[in-house]
C-alpha cells in the first residue's frame, strides 16, 4: 500500500477530511471504505493496513478530529452522514465501492444501501446500534435520552460513564434502567468536572439522532445490493450486538459472526488493547468476497 493522501471536501455545514491509499499495484478490485461513527479514520489504521492489495479510503465525520462543523449546536442526523459519504465516494471516483461500517457508521451505512446502491457493491454493516430494532426499544431510547441530558447538565464525565455502563449492560433493559444511581466517572478514569464543552458528537448528538432511526429494510433485502449484517463473537450480548441480530433478522438474514468484539478490528489506535485485527481482516475479506 502507498502513503496515504489526505484531502478536504467542502459540504453544506461542514468541511470533511479523507485519507486514500492506492492499492501497492494495479487491481481490477474497487477501492474499500471503511467508516465508523462517531470514530474517525485514524481507528482503522491497522485494518487498513490488512489491505494493502486495493485502494482503501476512510474519513472523519463531521465534528470529529479533523473534519468540521459549522455549528456546534447544531444535529447533524444520519441522513445528513450518509449524504456525506455519498460525497466521498463521488470524490473518490463515483463507486461502486465496497464498504465496510463499524458501529454508528454501519447504521450510516444501511441508509447509504437504500439510497444509493448504485455507488455500493458489498456493505458489511458491523454492529450497528438501532434501538428501534430491539424488543427494549422503549428502555433504550430513555437511557440513551438520559446520556444526552446528563452530558448538557454535567458534561463529559458523568455522562461518559453512563454510555460506558449502557455499551457493558448484557441482554435487555428494565424499564427503569435510566433510573438506576449513575455510575461514578472515576471507576473508568474519567473527569468528575465540567470543562464546560458540549461539542462532543457522541454524547451531544448521537443519542438525539441514533435511537429513532430505522433502516429501510424492505428496500434494502428486495433490493440487488448484497449487504452484510456483522456481529462480534464477544459483544453479541451487547446493544449493537443485539441490534445487529435483530437487523439481520429483519433482512431475512442471518448475521456473519467476526471475531473480536464491538471494535474487533481495533490494532490499539486509542490506546486500548488490540482485539483480532489480523483475525478480523481475514474474516471481512470473505466477507466482501462473498
Amino acid at each position: 500500500m502507498t502513503d496515504k493522501k489526505t484531502f478536504t471536501l467542502d459540504v453544506p455545514g461542514a468541511v470533511l477530511t479523507y485519507d486514500v491509499r492506492e492499492a501497492a499495484t494495479p487491481t481490477d478490485e474497487p477501492p474499500l471504505l471503511l467508516i465508523g461513527l462517531p470514530m474517525g479514520a485514524e481507528g482503522f489504521a491497522t485494518l487498513a493496513g490488512h489491505f494493502a492489495d486495493r485502494t482503501v479510503v476512510t474519513y472523519d465525520p463531521r465534528g470529529v478530529e479533523r473534519s468540521t462543523r459549522e455549528s456546534s449546536t447544531d444535529l447533524p442526523g444520519i441522513s445528513t452522514h450518509r449524504d456525506d459519504v455519498h460525497r466521498i465516494i463521488e470524490a473518490v471516483g463515483g463507486g461502486p465501492v465496497d464498504l465496510f461500517a463499524s458501529s454508528g457508521g454501519a447504521v450510516v451505512a444501511l441508509d447509504l444501501a437504500a439510497a444509493h446502491p448504485g455507488n455500493l457493491r458489498t456493505v458489511v454493516a458491523h454492529e450497528p446500534p438501532l434501538p428501534t430494532a430491539l424488543p427494549d426499544r422503549d428502555a433504550m431510547v430513555a437511557a440513551m435520552r438520559d446520556i444526552y441530558d446528563t452530558y448538557q447538565a454535567k458534561g463529559s464525565g458523568p455522562a461518559m460513564a453512563k454510555f460506558i455502563a449502557l455499551v457493558m449492560a448484557e441482554g435487555e433493559l428494565t424499564a427503569d434502567y435510566a433510573n438506576q444511581p449513575a455510575p461514578d466517572p472515576a471507576m473508568f478514569g474519567l473527569a468528575t468536572e465540567d470543562d464546560g464543552s458540549r461539542d462532543d458528537l457522541l454524547l451531544g448528538v448521537n443519542m438525539l439522532t441514533i435511537p429513532p432511526f430505522e433502516p429501510a429494510y424492505e428496500t434494502i433485502r428486495t433490493g440487488t445490493l448484497r449487504v452484510v449484517i456483522g456481529v462480534g463473537a464477544d459483544s453479541d450480548k451487547g446493544v449493537a450486538g443485539r441490534s445487529a441480530i435483530a437487523a439481520a433478522a429483519l433482512l431475512s438474514a442471518d448475521p456473519v459472526v467476526f471475531p473480536g468484539g464491538h471494535g474487533g478490528f481495533s490494532g490499539g489506535e486509542y490506546g486500548q488493547p488490540a482485539d483480532k485485527p489480523v483475525e478480523f481482516a481475514a474474516k471481512l475479506r470473505e466477507a466482501l468476497a462473498g
